[in-house]
């Protein structure tokens, strides 16, 4: 339907930096760089007080799918094209769903005929202990966006999957009879050696069974990750699921940056690469790490957060 154009993301969101990408995007230090996007509104996050030091997916926090209700009351459903969402949220300092939220969202889309689209650029082919986020949390979207381990990194590599209804509705209306597939017409669009980087990953991850060795160091993970509450009193929250873990710092004067930045240089110092963003620090183990390994990375930071009470 021509009228719909509108687009539906969250706070917090991260699905790049291009002009769609912001716009549906719910960082404010990404948006406030550029000047006007695609016409977007913005679910709340779902991280609520109660949910704190939640073990993989949070009691709390259902209720906040409810919020895309008012957004269609508001912009009326025909004018919305999609529904844009990480199934956990990645940037954001690993904001996993809370349980029931993700199918909340899939009934609202199916009962007002709005897609729903899943940003997998970090959960899927394996983060999650499973081949999507969309598995892991028992939830179907019309259209999967991923990349990351799709080429394990080496080069870059987009991927976006359909239901087989809009490829078809592509296909069949979209243009003439020799077209052979929905035409992005980039320039690099199935380049072959991102094709075979892309089909050697692949290959590695189905070979040496990583995405069930992600599925069963889980809860090592998750009991070491949870071992760090106590540590400090810095760290106000920790949240994890499959191969990914945030930490919530408390700020420095004022400023959420400055202590986990501090903490990510201390790490590297140690030999230790952590990500940091905003007020956490985010952590995201390679699939074949190591029981000892963990144990390592852990102490490491515990010892560092110690030090920086």
């Amino acid at each position: 339907m021509g009228t719909k154009t509108k687009f539906i993301g969250r706070a917090k969101g991260y699905h790049g930096a291009g002009i769609s990408g912001f716009s549906v995007g719910g960082i404010p230090a990404n948006r406030t760089l550029y000047g006007q996007g695609l016409e977007s509104y913005h679910l709340p996050h779902t991280q609520v007080p109660g949910s704190e030091f939640s073990k993989g997916m949070a009691e709390q926090g259902k209720e906040r799918a409810e919020d895309l209700l008012n957004l269609i009351m508001m912009h009326d459903a025909s004018n919305i094209a999609a529904v844009i969402v990480e199934p956990m949220s990645g940037s954001a300092g690993v904001i996993v769903p809370p349980q029931g939220y993700l199918q909340r969202l899939r009934e609202i889309c199916d009962q007002h005929n709005i897609l729903l689209i899943f940003d997998e650029v970090i959960t899927a082919f394996g983060r999650m202990g499973a081949k999507t986020g969309a598995e892991a949390f028992g939830v179907t979207p019309d259209i999967i966006t991923m990349a990351k381990q799709v080429t394990n990194g080496v080069i870059p590599m987009g991927v976006v999957a359909f239901k087989q209804e809009i490829y078809d509705t592509f296909m069949d209306n979209g243009g003439p009879e020799y077209m052979l597939e929905i035409p992005h017409g980039y320039t690099y669009s199935a380049h072959p050696i991102a094709c075979a980087a892309g089909l050697a990953s692949l290959s590695e991850i189905k070979k040496q069974g990583l995405i069930e060795r992600v599925n069963s160091m889980s809860a090592t993970w998750e009991n070491s990750v949870h071992q760090l509450k106590d540590a400090s009193p810095l760290i106000t929250d920790i949240r994890n699921y499959g191969f990914a873990a945030g930490i919530t710092i408390a700020p420095i004067n004022g400023e959420p940056a400055k202590r986990p930045f501090q903490i990510a240089m201390a790490m590297w110092d140690k030999g230790y690469y952590v990500r940091y963003g905003a007020d956490t620090i985010q952590l995201a183990p390679p699939f074949t790490t190591e029981p000892s390994e963990i144990d390592s990375l852990i102490n490491a930071l515990g010892e560092t957060l110690q030090k920086q009470s």
